[in-house]
């Protein structure tokens, strides 16, 4: 992104340039563009992040479903329909599923723990085999992050986990925009790759 097109971002009421809208940026992530999806998450991570914490109400579990959720937009870009509405609305309505879906699958967790302490049986195989799909999913992008070099790292968890924007990154870390947004694109690479996600 260019200082101009940060500094109009930066501006109060200031929205985003026409060839940087979500819609936009969305349709050239679907391509494959790095960039853009580096400019999207920028727009989308705190607004995602809000929406996930208002239904989970724990920073911990809305940081793992944020990045999830992130994640769905980068695998799913090619799928949205600009037809149907705006990107924002779409993203966030994955959001609050994910989010809504994280509450259930808790909460179904903890129902099964308590139908096993009552009952004393060995509880049906798929519910064994859904429960350890699901830590197998969280574990994998625990191991995919131990991939980055401490700096891409600390800047994606800040981005991702904290909703901050890459000026935000910047300077809470001293350094350049373009450093922050060169370390989060190449680490956003390396989580594709260490995850196996293909364009």
């Amino acid at each position: 992104m260019t200082a101009r097109a940060v500094a109009l971002r930066s501006a109060p009421g200031a929205g985003p340039e026409p060839e940087n809208t979500p819609e936009q940026l969305l349709a050239r992530t679907a391509l494959g563009d790095e960039h853009a999806f580096a400019a999207l998450y920028d727009q989308l991570a705190g607004p995602i992040f809000g929406t996930v914490l208002q239904v989970l109400r724990s920073r911990a579990h809305a940081e793992e479903v944020t990045q999830e959720v992130l994640l769905e937009i980068w695998r799913k870009a090619a799928t949205f329909d600009a037809g149907r509405g705006r990107v924002q609305t779409w993203a966030l309505t994955i959001a609050h599923r994910r989010a809504i879906d994280r509450v259930r699958s808790e909460q179904a967790g903890v129902n099964r723990e308590e139908r096993a302490d009552r009952l004393d049986l060995r509880r049906p195989y798929d519910d064994v085999t859904e429960t350890m799909l699901d830590r197998h999913d969280r574990a994998q992008v625990r191991a995919a992050l131990t991939v980055l070099t401490d700096l891409q790292r600390e800047s994606i968890l800040l981005a991702y986990f904290q909703g901050y924007t890459c000026r935000e990154v910047s300077e809470k870390l001293g350094v350049a925009v373009g450093t922050v947004k060169t370390r989060m694109r190449d680490g956003l690479v390396r989580l594709r790759d260490a995850l196996g996600v293909h364009r």
